[in-house]
């Protein structure tokens, strides 16, 4: 069995590795929790054990197979250490995602491209994988020419600061209160912010372009045409898309419905009538991507829409990267 360690294992991200791990009964021997000096010293309960939670330091790695890193700026500093003391790195920050030498995965997609790996694999921007699954059984039915979306992304997105900024901006509002803002631009609560990272070519924020050049990379279709508008929502868990897909051949509703009810990972909510779709509130918790509102797009005659949602802490990140452990064993 391999020796696993976190690092950020006291994040949101890294809470939910532990519960995963657990969930999916992925057999570890060590688990070592590792995080900042400031969160060093504390102990967190996994499956019976009290597990203490150690300084991320370049020799933290020693015996480890597989480590995995919740993101942030840990994983410049450390990743290279971790790949030099024999461990694979399985990645959830955008360091490593475009880079020619390290897989973008996502094990749905293109489980293929772990056997290639150089010490790191990269676990793609949430929105993305979420997007990604979606997408893979259309791609494999009718190809893909074009794809316009827009996302609604919970504040967890965000962290912890977004969960409580939040919480705090509606219990501020409900008293009356003046409502701060720290983690976002604006007010969050009760409003919509059209910009999630900062301002990059063309006036698309980075979460954009992270959109369009991953789901390249991953689906190996350099020039599948993408654009992308990311928005922040008063929501506090799981992303909704609205996803407009031109194919490269023509097909009809049907066939897609067929294939997207056949495909690993989603689960088809899609029944107009009796008020069922896909909601944040419902697909909050879950691993499979829910993909519902699929009809027509009569302006053109190749193209559909549909309406995706899926929990971004879970399969947007943890689950994603511990699926692809699993590929690894």
């Amino acid at each position: 069995m391999p020796n696993v360690a976190i690092v950020g294992a006291t994040g949101a991200v890294g809470h939910e590795f532990l519960k995963i791990l657990a969930e999916r009964n992925f057999p570890v021997n060590e688990l070592r929790l590792l995080a900042t000096k400031r969160s060093a010293g504390k102990f967190i309960s996994w499956q019976g054990q009290e597990l203490e939670v150690q300084e991320t330091t370049h020799e933290s790695f020693k015996d480890i197979d597989i480590a995995l890193f919740a993101g942030g700026s840990g994983s410049t500093e450390y990743a290279h250490s971790a790949v030099k003391s024999g461990a694979v790195v399985i990645d959830n920050s955008s360091a490593f995602r475009l880079d020619p030498e390290v897989p973008l995965v996502v094990p749905e997609v293109n489980p293929e491209d772990v056997l290639w790996h150089k010490g790191i694999i990269a676990n793609p921007n949430c929105s993305t994988i979420i997007m990604a699954v979606a997408l893979k059984p259309i791609f494999d039915l009718a190809g893909i020419r074009r794809v316009v979306v827009s996302t609604y992304q919970a504040v967890s997105g965000a962290g912890r600061e977004g969960i409580e900024e939040l919480e705090t901006q509606v219990k501020a509002w409900s008293r009356g209160e003046e409502l701060i803002s720290k983690a976002f631009p604006y007010q969050i609560a009760f409003n919509l912010i059209p910009r999630i990272d900062v301002f990059e070519d063309g006036d698309y924020t980075k979460e954009e372009w992270k959109m369009v050049r991953e789901t390249q990379k991953i689906f190996h279709a350099p020039t599948m045409a993408i654009t992308a508008t990311a928005v922040r929502v008063p929501v506090f868990r799981s992303h909704a898309e609205s996803i407009n897909v031109e194919t490269e051949r023509l097909v009809s509703v049907s066939e897609i419905r067929d294939a997207l009810s056949k495909a690993a990972g989603v689960v088809v909510e899609d029944d107009p009538g009796n008020d069922r779709y896909p909601m944040p509130w419902f697909t909050s918790d879950q691993d499979e991507v829910y993909v519902g509102r699929l009809r027509k797009d009569f302006s053109i005659e190749q193209g559909f829409n549909l309406w995706v949602a899926g929990d971004q802490i879970r399969k947007g990140a943890a689950t994603n990267a511990v699926q692809i452990a699993e590929l690894l064993l």
